[in-house]
């Protein structure tokens, strides 16, 4: 089967049905948790540098209002229509529910291949979007902020954030409408690595599980275990960068053309550099190419991280594929039926609406820096250093030990943005995975990651609809 055959929201809403089916919950709230609470769909006339005119077809998805504001990434991709959006938007309120961040789940997207527009015709078409959404109240910091998603980045988000703030010129939180931001302009740091950092933080959660790695083979930790990664964009960069610094060997990268293999281990940032300067990761010095760069997914290793589409795990080729884990990196990139096969045969999936949290986690701590308007650590940093040097002054005092300048100035560091941002994101990734992991023993195993992920997201939003007093 084609993956354009499979319907996106079928396989998150088959995912949902079968953990729902193991909750108290009652089937009307059940039913108001599924559903999508708006979805906008919006054509729009672009003019072109030539000066002929384009409709542009777009999406923005509000799926759960059970928290506000909703939150959700807005992709350009001609593979963008109403089902992948809801879809997506469906994800994010999951993801968000699972790592315990205050949100509603949206996503939006415009239907344009971005490489086919200049620079200043990509400008003219975002704040058109950024302005059809605030005609409609899809917009404001606490509505609805989108962030950057496959396609977009920081630059499309600050186009977002100048249109809204021009239009709402006397909200004094109008930056934070939008996040993933540059620093300069209301962004944070560690935003750029986050999905992918929390991937790492995610996998290396998983392979601390003593029973779940005796029950693949496997030892304890990350380090010396094989890894094939699918799609070198951010977030597999990230990914598979943090994987080989924790001693993972990386022994497999595919891209769209072709994929490449080399079994003594990849250096991934080499390979990055290769395909900037080259336009590909074929020809990497060192490795071999393997054609097709589905291949890829079939080859024996510890770990599998699918990090670009969704559905490239189907019931065409699951059979064939040999990892003993899959991280979901991407959205949806094992569809549901063959989530069911690889879990009936022991493979340990995590599931992307835990996995790829980092990116709203971090969103989520950019947003606060726009409410509070304070960069974290501004406040307590050198304080933090004077108390540590204290202390240093203390010890040497009391033990007659001296600390070497390079010892003092490790020891003594206060947190800066970046470190709280990497310490918050580390927090949010182990507890969120210890909820999950716990509610699968509480099925005494008898579930998968995933079903137990949306079993903790269905009770806590059952919670909070229980709180606002919609439903008894």
């Amino acid at each position: 089967m084609s993956t354009s055959a499979i319907s996106f929201s079928d396989q998150v809403n088959k995912n949902f049905d079968r953990a729902a089916a193991l909750s108290d919950i009652p089937p009307d709230v059940l039913e108001q948790i599924r559903n999508s609470n708006s979805v906008y769909k919006l054509t729009f006339p672009v003019r072109r540098d030539n000066g002929g005119i384009e409709v542009i077809d777009a999406y923005r998805v509000e799926h759960s209002h059970h928290r506000l504001p909703t939150k959700g990434g807005i992709r350009f991709s001609l593979a963008v229509n109403q089902d992948e959006v809801e879809a997506l938007a469906a994800l994010m309120t999951y993801k968000c529910a699972v790592a315990d961040i205050p949100y509603g789940g949206a996503k939006g997207g415009i239907c344009i291949d971005r490489s086919l527009y200049s620079e200043a015709e990509l400008e003219r078409i975002t704040r058109r979007y950024t302005f059809e959404l605030l005609k409609k109240n899809f917009i404001g910091p606490g509505v609805d902020v989108p962030a950057p998603d496959m396609g977009t980045g920081a630059q499309e988000m600050a186009w977002i954030a100048d249109t809204y703030m021009q239009m709402s010129r006397n909200e004094i939180d109008a930056i934070g409408c939008v996040t993933g931001k540059p620093v300069q302009f209301g962004g944070i740091r560690g935003r750029k690595e986050a999905t992918g950092l929390g991937v790492y933080f995610g996998i290396r959660e998983a392979c601390d599980d003593a029973d779940d790695m005796k029950q693949l083979g496997l030892k304890t930790g990350v380090e010396g275990k094989t890894v094939v990664v699918q799609g070198l964009g951010n977030v597999g960069f990230h990914a598979a960068k943090f994987l080989s610094e924790s001693g993972a060997k990386v022994i497999a990268i595919a891209e769209y053309d072709g994929a490449i293999v080399d079994r003594s281990g990849i250096d991934v940032e080499a390979c990055q550099k290769h395909r900037q300067e080259t336009g590909s990761i074929l020809g990497l010095p060192g490795s071999e190419d393997l054609q097709p760069s589905a291949a890829a997914l079939e080859l024996e290793c510890d770990i599998l991280v699918p990090a670009a589409l969704e559905n490239v795990i189907t019931g065409e080729n699951v059979g064939r594929v040999k990892a003993k884990i899959i991280a979901e990196a991407a959205n949806g990139p094992v569809a549901a039926d063959a989530g069911e096969q690889l879990s009936k045969r022991g493979c340990l999936v995590l599931p992307d609406m835990y996995l790829n949290a980092g990116g709203v986690t971090v969103s989520y701590f950019e947003w606060l820096k726009n409410l509070d308007h304070v960069r974290p650590g501004r406040m307590e940093k050198r304080f933090e250093e004077n108390v540590y040097r204290n202390l240093l002054d203390a010890i040497e005092s009391a033990s007659g030990y001296s600390f070497s300048a390079e010892e003092r100035k490790g020891i003594a560091k206060g947190a800066d943005e970046q470190d709280l941002v990497r310490s918050g994101l580390d927090e949010t990734m182990t507890n969120a995975y210890r909820n999950i992991r716990e509610q699968r023993r509480r099925h005494k195993d008898q579930v998968d990651l995933r079903t137990s992920a949306f079993l903790v997201a269905i009770n806590r939003i059952a919670s909070a609809y229980e709180h606002l007093g919609i439903f008894p």
